[in-house]
């Protein structure tokens, strides 16, 4: 078994500051930390990213923060175009709402396994990132480089950025050239940046107001659907689509039906949104227990509720075959005339705008997560707050990213082919995900660690674990287009290779290990690993003076380690 740093060979056990104590479950070392924000002390393994006792970030993110930061990222453009493409997946109107029922009860299951997970680790900001790290802590980095390489490449938000400018145009009865809504699209993302790469407290303050706007826009749909199910609107027979509502239906279009279930769970993206700024909210688990169940509630009847006002405005028929936004045929049924029209343009405008400014504030946190793990280059470049207080690097690296795919694909099939090219692989995290909720539980009670202040239903586990192998295995089911399950295959591929080349390869024809290093930055406040080479030769003499953590310890330690070492190599030899 490989040695720890920091354990002698009798796995006797070196604090180092803000440690209370070690334990260990074969080869695994558990640290036990303390964070800032009023979370109960926690232990993680000493491979992951250590945990930053104060928040660098500050504590900003109020309980109705967190509210809006998972409904702002829910709520982008999906709810008003991706009720059509459900109906045409499952052929019927019946289906399709249980579908959207469907998709709050998966969302629900996978809330309560992230909501654990954060009940473990209640100090480390970036969700996935951290339970990904700690579920699978061996091969040493290879689970937390692999996510890193997805985060890093597919840390875009191209899509929104497109809408946005599509809708903006339409507001102004412009039709662009493709270079125009490009350009437009690119200006929208850069004035975003902007806006939160100033200030964290001005950014989640942004994110609050525009999510306010979203829910009270989709009020507003579900109460019109409501009045037109009284008849006291134009259309005519409101109620034709929910009689014999289940016909139509197509049981035997596998590749419809799983299509209509991605479409789904994309739409509900983005209830864990909060879990992302775990280390920014003031006793985080106690508040999440609460919001975050509410935020993923109230979408969810809201999504029930516009699918019924747009089926209760507009023919099934209609919706199947129209290239126009569903929510563009209910205003046009209910209100007629341009102004609704342009009304409702600016609305999605609106909405994608949001969309975008929380899903950077969460996506910058996994990004900052991964580089205080060390497995991304200039670790201290990824960990650092300056000059803003906010975390620079990863919103320039989230720009420059989707600029690039704003730019790259062509502009009438960008949306589809971003969605698909991250929704695959990012199921393939999510199965793990839910599988290393079990194996955490494992490890946790060989060392001896019990303390838990969430538990999720086993049976909520297995059924979360057996929709993302569904939606793993569907993407190979050959649709009318062929397979597209090959952008999985790509992602976890060029993962693998990249850990091997890096971990084993390079290592053994340059005769060195890699081995983490603890970096403080600013203070004690900022803190990352900092994976170094230590050659062959130096790799006893390195273990001896540091702990589990990467950080020096005294002399009088790293001498009572040699002197371990000692006793047991010549205990080897008798």
């Amino acid at each position: 078994m490989e040695k720890s740093a920091g354990f002698n060979d009798n796995w006797e056990s070196v604090s180092p500051p803000n440690v209370e104590s070690v334990k260990v479950a074969g080869d695994l070392a558990f640290v036990h930390e303390f964070g800032g924000n009023g979370s109960k002390p926690s232990y993680q393994e000493a491979s992951g990213a250590p945990v930053e006792n104060i928040s660098p970030l500050g504590l900003e993110v109020t309980p109705f923060t967190t509210i809006f930061l998972n409904i702002g990222q829910m709520i982008g453009t999906g709810v008003f175009s991706t009720p059509a493409t459900i109906l045409k997946g499952v052929g019927s109107v019946g289906l399709s709402l249980i579908f959207w029922a469907l998709g709050f009860l998966i969302a629900g299951c996978q809330l309560a396994i992230y909501t654990e997970l954060a009940s473990f680790f209640p100090n480390r900001s970036g969700a996935e990132v951290v339970y990904l790290e700690q579920a699978y802590p061996r091969p040493k980095y290879l689970m937390p480089a692999a996510f890193a390489v997805q985060s890093v490449l597919l840390s875009f938000s191209s899509s929104n950025a497109i809408v946005m400018a599509e809708y903006l145009f339409a507001t102004g009865e412009y039709t662009p050239t493709a270079w125009q809504q490009k350009g437009l699209a690119v200006a929208c993302m850069t004035f975003i940046i902007l806006l939160v790469i100033f200030s964290t407290k001005w950014s989640l303050r942004l994110s609050n107001g525009v999510g306010i706007i979203k829910v009270i826009t989709l009020i507003f749909i579900s109460i019109t659907g409501f009045v037109v199910l009284g008849g006291h609107t134009r259309v005519k027979d409101p109620t034709a689509n929910f009689r014999n509502s289940f016909e139509g239906t197509d049981p035997a279009s596998g590749y419809g039906l799983s299509n209509a279930l991605v479409k789904v769970n994309f739409a509900y993206a983005g209830y864990t949104n909060a879990f992302n700024v775990v280390n920014e909210v003031k006793n985080p688990i106690k508040t999440l227990k609460r919001t975050a169940p509410a935020s993923l509630l109230a979408v969810a009847i809201l999504y029930l509720l516009c699918n019924i006002a747009y089926f209760a405005a507009v023919p099934a028929k209609s919706l199947k075959t129209s290239k126009l936004l569903a929510a563009s045929l209910f205003f046009s049924a209910v209100f007629g005339g341009k102004s609704s029209s342009k009304a409702l343009n600016f609305l999605i405008a609106v909405s994608a705008f949001g969309n975008i400014v929380s899903v950077i504030i969460g996506s910058t946190r996994i990004i900052r997560e991964c580089g205080r793990q060390g497995v991304l280059p200039y670790p201290k470049m990824w960990a650092s707050t300056r000059p803003f207080g906010t975390p620079l690097a990863p919103y320039i690296l989230k720009w420059g990213l989707t600029i690039l795919m704003i730019l790259a694909p062509p502009a009438g099939d960008a949306f589809n082919f971003i969605v698909d090219l991250q929704s695959y692989p990012s199921n393939v995290f999510l199965a793990f995900l839910s599988f290393g909720l079990l194996l955490i539980r494992r490890k946790r009670k060989q060392a001896g660690i019990v303390d838990v202040e969430f538990r999720t239903w086993t049976a909520a586990i297995i059924f979360s674990l057996a929709v993302n192998v569904f939606l793993l295995i569907m993407p190979w089911y050959p649709p009318p287009g062929g397979r597209y399950g090959g952008d999985v295959s790509f992602c976890i591929g060029f993962c693998v290779v990249y850990y091997a080349i890096w971990m084993y390869v390079l290592p053994r024809f340059g005769h060195y290990e890699i081995r983490q290093e603890l970096v403080s930055l600013e203070g004690e406040n900022l803190k990352a690993h900092q994976l170094i080479k230590v050659p062959t030769s130096d790799l006893a003499r390195w273990d001896n003076e540091h702990d589990v953590l990467g950080q020096k310890i005294s002399a009088d330690a790293a001498r009572s380690n040699e002197g371990s070492t000692e006793n047991i190599q010549n205990a080897e030899k008798n």
